[in-house]
């Protein structure tokens, strides 16, 4: 994912990343260890790095755009930033994490069997389901979001990355907006979203993000609460 954002902020063309990155893959693991890929393998593993940074649909440009410009000025905070763009991207991603975290909010560790079944509850008992579902809980060990306990099969949570910069947390509530179909939510189940299980989110209320956010609205429902919204939504 680093990658490929480097790439992208190098300024290179499309055709050019997409080359660069069948070389970088080439010999490299998805957790980052050497070893040689097949063919299809690799070709998948791209395609989805394109479709993420380089080329998202057009209604995510600017919310792609938006990320690369936060990214290059804080490559520290690159997790969160990869977290949202993969969210947008691919809500699968954004769902599985959604059912980890309120797994986690009830319980200290948690199995494969339990997300998968809680997938299933909401997908339909399909093959592909629990294959892909099990790629992302691998990508979450991989991202050191989730880490491997000692019996098989069983996770635990690591210590939530605390998100203190604004701009990055707006950005993280937009990309959970953008990953809903309905491209809304309250303001306070936003801030709290157990699709946002390893991070820890800034407290700030929908006229602040609505006022540093051109993309994002806000509306008062009730007496004092906050409804976030797509514009055009």
């Amino acid at each position: 994912m680093q990658k490929t954002a480097n790439l992208l902020m190098a300024g290179l063309d499309a055709k050019t990343i997409r080359q660069e990155l069948h070389e970088f893959l080439a010999d490299r693991k998805g957790n980052g260890s050497e070893g040689t890929r097949s063919n299809q393998t690799r070709t998948f593993v791209v395609n989805n790095l394109m479709k993420i940074w380089v080329s998202p649909d057009p209604e995510l440009i600017p919310f792609r755009d938006a990320s690369l410009a936060f990214l290059r000025k804080n490559p520290s905070m690159a997790l969160a930033v990869h977290w949202g763009m993969v969210s947008v991207v691919y809500p699968f991603w954004f769902n599985v994490a959604r059912q980890i975290g309120r797994l986690l909010a009830l319980q200290d560790q948690l199995t494969q069997t339990q997300i998968i079944n809680r997938l299933k509850e909401q997908y339909g008992d399909r093959q592909t389901v629990s294959r892909y579902g099990r790629f992302v809980i691998r990508s979450f060990v991989a991202w050191e979001v989730l880490k491997d306990s000692q019996i098989k099969g069983c996770y635990e949570k690591t210590a939530p990355v605390s998100i203190i910069e604004p701009d990055l947390a707006i950005l993280m509530l937009e990309s959970a907006l953008l990953a809903t179909p309905e491209a809304k939510g309250a303001m306070v189940l936003l801030l709290n979203s157990p699709a946002f299980f390893p991070f820890r989110l800034l407290m700030m209320t929908g006229d602040f993000v609505s006022q540093h956010n051109g993309r994002i609205e806000m509306v008062r429902y009730g007496l004092d609460d906050e409804l976030l919204k797509l514009k055009g939504s």
